[in-house]
């Protein structure tokens, strides 16, 4: 990965976050809540929706917009999730397979 790659790779608003929460001290307490963190069923049924519409492009520049803030605070909200695990010392959920 190049300089410049890096650099604009670093300036990420998940890299940022994460820059801010390196040292961060999460108490037990408030990284099992953090891990209880979840978009709620409108916001999932939504973001469904918008990827959907995007996927067949139909989506418009405001809807594409709103995927994409959808998409930020989800990486925003991964960041926070690793830390939390890494604090209690809890592996990540592991995903069922494709198919």
């Amino acid at each position: 990965m190049s300089a410049t790659t890096t650099a604009v790779a670093d300036a990420s608003e998940a890299a940022i976050f994460a820059r801010v929460w390196a040292d961060a001290d999460l108490t037990p307490e408030l990284a099992r809540h953090v891990l209880g963190l979840t978009f709620g069923p409108a916001d999932l049924a939504r973001m469904h929706d918008l990827a959907a519409r995007n996927r067949d492009g139909r989506a418009s520049a405001a809807e594409v917009e709103e995927l994409d803030n959808f998409i930020r605070v989800g990486d925003l909200l991964a960041v926070l999730r690793s830390k939390a695990r890494r604090r209690l010392g809890v592996k990540p959920a592991r995903r069922p397979a494709d198919g």
